[in-house]
């Protein structure tokens, strides 16, 4: 009779546990908008981190005098790349602005010949009226926009935070865990770092890869608004798979109102690149680097997008990262008893 009170008490505390996990669980997929700005302020502190610490090394500063650097440097940066190139930039963004649907309607007009245009038409029509209409979703945009810049402060000052006492909020992490734990999380925490800060580094040397041949290559075609095209490579290069080929549309849709050999022209040209960028940048810059598998980083691409919206499209490739390191510390290595490499080892 002394079993059954015993089993039902072990029922009872597994049936708090598992409501406990659930729970959280729920709480967790509430504040999943949230979680991913966190992420997001992350990343910029670990740029900080990596301009501030070669500072701190070489004149040796205090730490806050370092971070201090680093934020005017990065200010400074963008301010002499806008007073340089901004101008020009933003006459060629207005440029390409006004030209888009202007490429658009010869679109049409080429293929209306060929039988092709009222289809198109009718689905772009189609997708409109289940978007709710162009006018009636302005106010959603404005408000879509205002929110984002807001975000985008909010990742902006939690990074520098994150970046003045990285020791402070990764202590109290740790805490978290149970202490025979602490030292593994410590581990995996810095093997993270490593990790995504040789991925970030490996992005900004495929990202200016891609944005100076793409804008040199846009040129010579003589594609309009290549400095635009240009940066808007650059920057969505950040995003992998997906952004290239948002990149690409509009400079072949421009070339197409031009010439429909200039649009297959600049296809080529974007395949080449990104076929350069894939097989000779790529695995020089992640030799060292985590070698995450590309269907993983690909379907976290689609999780992200799906769990997040735009932001989690954006993060999802660092996040997976973060999560594939974390997972070969806590489960292959420990769990598993088994020896894989961490980013920054040498790969056989």
């Amino acid at each position: 009779m002394s079993g059954q009170p015993m089993s039902h008490r072990i029922f009872i505390e597994r049936l708090v546990i598992a409501i406990a996990i659930v729970g959280f669980a729920l709480l967790l997929w509430e504040l999943r908008d949230l979680l991913i700005l966190v992420f997001g302020a992350v990343l910029v502190s670990v740029i900080l981190s990596l301009i501030a610490l070669p500072i701190r090394q070489r004149l040796g500063v205090p730490p806050w005098a370092g971070l201090l650097a680093a934020v005017l440097i990065v200010a400074g940066v963008i301010g002499i790349a806008l007073g340089m190139f901004g101008a020009e930039t933003a006459r060629q963004a207005a440029a390409l602005s006004d030209a888009i649907p202007r490429a658009w309607a010869a679109l049409q007009a080429r293929l209306e010949p060929m039988g092709l245009a009222e289809p198109l038409r009718q689905a772009i029509a189609g997708l409109e009226a289940n978007s709710g209409g162009v006018l009636s979703n302005v106010g959603r945009i404005a408000m879509s926009i205002g929110s984002g810049i807001a975000d985008a402060l909010l990742v902006l000052v939690g990074g520098i935070y994150l970046a003045a006492q990285p020791r402070l909020y990764r202590g109290g992490l740790v805490k978290l865990v149970p202490p025979g734990g602490r030292a593994n999380v410590e581990q995996a925490l810095d093997d993270s770092w490593t990790a995504l800060r040789l991925w970030l580094l490996g992005r900004l040397v495929s990202m200016t890869f891609i944005g100076l041949l793409t804008g040199i290559g846009l040129w010579i075609l003589g594609v309009p608004a290549a400095l635009a095209l240009a940066v808007i490579a650059f920057i969505l290069e950040f995003v992998p798979y997906v952004g290239p080929i948002l990149a690409s549309i509009p400079a072949i849709l421009l070339a197409f109102a031009i010439d429909p050999m200039l649009a297959l022209w600049v296809a080529l040209l974007y395949v080449v690149i990104q076929q350069l960028e894939g097989n000779v940048i790529e695995p020089l810059v992640q030799q060292r680097a985590v070698d995450l598998p590309p269907a993983l980083l690909l379907f976290s691409i689609v999780a992200g997008g799906v769990l997040f919206g735009a932001v989690g499209v954006i993060f999802a490739a660092p996040l997976a990262v973060v999560l594939f390191v974390i997972v070969k510390r806590l489960y292959v290595r420990e769990a598993l008893n088994t020896e894989t490499d961490m980013p920054g080892e040498a790969k056989d």
